[in-house]
C-alpha cells in the first residue's frame, strides 16, 4: 500500500509523475496497544532514494514492536524546502490517521540514513505545532518528531559538507544564510528531541564530523542523545547485517529505542 502523501495536489509539483508526487508506504504492526510509530527516510544524496535503507529498515523495526512507514520524499531537481515539507506532512499524517492505524501519536519518531538523515535531522531541528484552524486536518498536526534516529547522516554545509547532498538540496550558489539555516548542527536547541547517532569514522563518503558536530550540539544543549563510532565500514551499509562490527548498531538502537519507550 502506497498513499500520496498530498491526495489533493502535491505543493510545487513540477509534474504528474511518480517523482512528482510523494509517497507514505505503511508497515504496520498488528493487534495490541497503539504502538510506536517511525518514519524512515532512504538516503540517496538528495538524488535518489536507496532501496536498502527503506522496506527492510522498516521490517526490521517492525520486529521490535514498532509500525514504520517509509517516506518517497522529492529530490533533485526539486530543492528545499519540498523535500522537508514531505518528511512533516509524513509526520503529520501518522499522527493524523493515529487511531486508523493503532499508532500512538505521541511516540512518532523519525529515521535516517545519509541524506535521508540529514532530512530526518532537519525535522528535528525546523518543526512546528500545526495549524488549528487549517482546512486540511492533517495540517493540524504537529510536525515535531519524538526521537531522531540519524545512521551516517549528513548534517552540516560547512567544510565537512557532503557537496552533492548540498548541491542537489540548495543548489550551487545558496545563500549562507540558507546555508547555515539547513546546516543541522547550527539549528539545535534544548527542544530538540533525543537523538540516536551511528557512523563509521573512516567513512570516505559523508565524514564523521558530520554526527560528531550534531552531538556536540546536542550535548551543548542538553538533550539527550547516544552516539557510536564504529571503527571501519563503507558509507551506505544499511542495516550492515554482512559487516561484523558495524552490524552491532541494530542492537543497540534496539536497546535505546526501547529506553525511550519506543
Amino acid at each position: 500500500m502506497s498513499l500520496l502523501l498530498w491526495p489533493d495536489g502535491t505543493p510545487n509539483a513540477l509534474g504528474e509523475t511518480a517523482d512528482d508526487r510523494p509517497t507514505l508506504v505503511p508497515y504496520l504492526v498488528q493487534g495490541g496497544d497503539p504502538a510506536p510509530a517511525v518514519i524512515v527516510c532512504p538516503g540517496g544524496g538528495y538524488a535518489r532514494r536507496a532501496d536498502h535503507e527503506g522496506a527492510p529498515v522498516a521490517q526490521w523495526l517492525n520486529t521490535l514492536g514498532i509500525s514504520a512507514f517509509v517516506v518517497h520524499y522529492r529530490v533533485a531537481p526539486y530543492r528545499h524546502p519540498n523535500p522537508l515539507m514531505d518528511a512533516q506532512r509524513a509526520i503529520r499524517t501518522v499522527r493524523s490517521r493515529a487511531q486508523e492505524w493503532n499508532v500512538d501519536p505521541s511516540r512518532v519518531g523519525i529515521l535516517g540514513f545519509s541524506a535521508g538523515g540529514h532530512l530526518a535531522s532537519s525535522a528535528g531541528v525546523h518543526y512546528d505545532s500545526g495549524r488549528p484552524d487549517a482546512e486540511d486536518l492533517i495540517e493540524r498536526e504537529s510536525s515535531r518528531p519524538d526521537l531522531l534516529v540519524l545512521c551516517y547522516p549528513v548534517i552540516s554545509f560547512g567544510p565537512d559538507a557532503h557537496k552533492g547532498s548540498q548541491a542537489n538540496l540548495l543548489g550551487e550558489d545558496a545563500d549562507i544564510s540558507l546555508i547555515e539555516r539547513m546546516s543541522s548542527e547550527r539549528q539545535v536547541t534544548e527542544q530538540t528531541p533525543p537523538t540516536f547517532l551511528w557512523h563509521t569514522a573512516d567513512d570516505a563518503s559523508v565524514p564523521v564530523e558530520n554526527s560528531l558536530l550534531f552531538a556536540s550540539a546536542l550535548s551543548r544543549n542538553k538533550v539527550p542523545f547516544e552516539l557510536h563510532v564504529f571503527e571501519s565500514g563503507r558509507h551506505g551499509l544499511g542495516l550492515a547485517a554482512e559487516h561484523p562490527g558495524v552490524s552491532a548498531w541494530t542492537s543497540v538502537c534496539a536497546a535505546w529505542l526501547k529506553k525511550q519507550g519506543f
